[in-house]
């Protein structure tokens, strides 16, 4: 029997993070996972830790989008018919948040704070866990295939400008300047310097953890859905003995609706899912940061392994069969910009992220459960702000000030 301060479910970047961050205030942490850490959504994202990103990630309304998007043609979006309609509530509030601009004001505002520290979060972290090698002063850069694409990204430019963070119009060849090995006629780009990559995104949550463990947190392979609610606190069984806490933080990722469910909680959440997969570039060709083609959805970034192409949203049940046709649509319009070569991997591997209807994560306590605390929902930011969002919830938990105001991503804002 193990008796410690918290369970930490989940250990992913943000679970790991929020394990850390509780273990240096000094609480006794046994982290839980059925995975080594790091070995789910945590590993399969761009690695970007993003300074822009003032907009949710966007509801397509154009009707040509659309159309291909109903055709199944679209690298941005792609669907299951059957779990799209039971999305369609959900998919109602997510049109709400994203597409209204008083809602995206509140976005930005909850999210700016969240963006100004999540880089610092990132490099103290790496630091302490001597994975600073990691990460490279790339910036990354957004490409558009027309005008009317890059009208649309003006959003984001205009929050950018309110609240001070750095960027830099291309257009054409001048594009180049930036980024010399890509195709660039016709294009449009918007160059974002403040942001920052990482070569190995499953390695950084792992140095991560192994800081963790080092200091004197404890990791245990279980199953998170076996925590139950005990008179003295919480405990779970897990594979080599049984853990008691008084508090348990929730970080499960697109796992996170289980457990809740679970518990007698609801929360307004919905499953995207994404690929990715590793190539070779052609003779001569380079890429040195990250790369999004805004219209079509996929990002190209130089990973260790070589260029990681990774699609847009897939809506489909979380543990459905993977369906191989996104990768290789994605693959064609990626090299459209780009001579991506030969694949490295066998097999796109394929994750979810966990979202809500206004694109921000749940940090906070349970508001139902005592001792209970939530820190999941990140979606498309989960990288950027997994330590950060860490920190807060730390603090929340051992009663410190929080590093930026918690309210926005607090649970009690989906109870009505």
């Amino acid at each position: 029997m193990h008796q410690v301060d918290v369970i930490v479910l989940g250990a992913g970047i943000a679970g790991v993070s929020t394990a850390a961050h509780l273990r240096q205030r000094g609480l006794d942490v046994a982290l839980i996972d059925r995975r080594h850490p790091g070995e789910e959504t945590s590993f399969g994202n761009a690695g970007i830790v993003q300074r822009s990103g003032f907009c949710p990630f966007p509801f397509p309304t154009d009707p040509a989008a659309l159309f291909d998007i109903a055709l199944k043609q679209s690298t941005a979006v792609t669907y299951d018919l059957g779990t799209l309609i039971r999305l369609v509530p959900w998919l109602y509030r997510y049109h709400r948040f994203a597409n209204t601009a008083l809602a995206v004001q509140d976005y930005a505002k909850a999210m700016a704070p969240l963006k100004a520290l999540a880089l610092g979060e990132h490099k103290a972290l790496a630091k302490k866990a001597n994975a600073e090698r990691f990460y490279r002063k790339s910036g990354w850069l957004h490409v558009y295939r027309s005008a009317k694409g890059a009208a649309a990204g003006e959003a984001e430019r205009h929050f950018a400008r309110i609240y001070g963070v750095e960027y830099q119009e291309f257009s054409g060849g001048d594009i180049n300047a930036v980024e010399p090995g890509l195709i660039t006629d016709g294009l449009f780009g918007v160059y974002w310097p403040e942001s920052e990559s990482v070569s190995n995104p499953a390695a950084v949550t792992d140095a991560v953890w192994r800081s963790f463990i080092q200091d004197g947190g404890r990791f245990f392979s279980g199953n998170a859905l076996e925590l139950e609610r005990k008179r003295n606190g919480w405990h779970l069984r897990a594979e080599r003995s049984d853990i008691r806490a008084g508090q348990a933080v929730v970080a499960l990722g697109p796992w996170s609706g289980d457990f809740l469910k679970k518990m007698g909680e609801s929360y307004p959440l919905a499953v995207k899912r994404g690929y990715h997969s590793h190539f070779r570039p052609a003779s001569g060709a380079s890429l040195s940061r990250p790369v999004v083609d805004v219209e079509h959805g996929f990002v190209l970034t130089p990973m260790e392994r070589g260029i990681r192409l990774t699609t847009g949203v897939e809506f489909a049940d979380r543990d459905a069969p993977p369906s191989p046709g996104l990768i290789k649509m994605a693959r064609k319009r990626a090299e459209e910009i780009f001579p991506l070569g030969r694949q490295i991997d066998n097999e796109p591997w394929l994750g979810s992220r966990l979202c809500l209807p206004d694109s921000l994560p749940v940090v906070g306590p349970s508001p139902e459960n005592p001792g209970l605390w939530y820190n999941f929902g990140h979606g498309h930011e989960g990288f950027t702000l997994g330590p950060v969002t860490a920190r807060i919830l730390a603090e929340l938990m051992t009663g410190a000030k929080p590093c930026a105001d918690a309210s926005p991503l607090s649970p009690l804002r989906f109870i009505a």
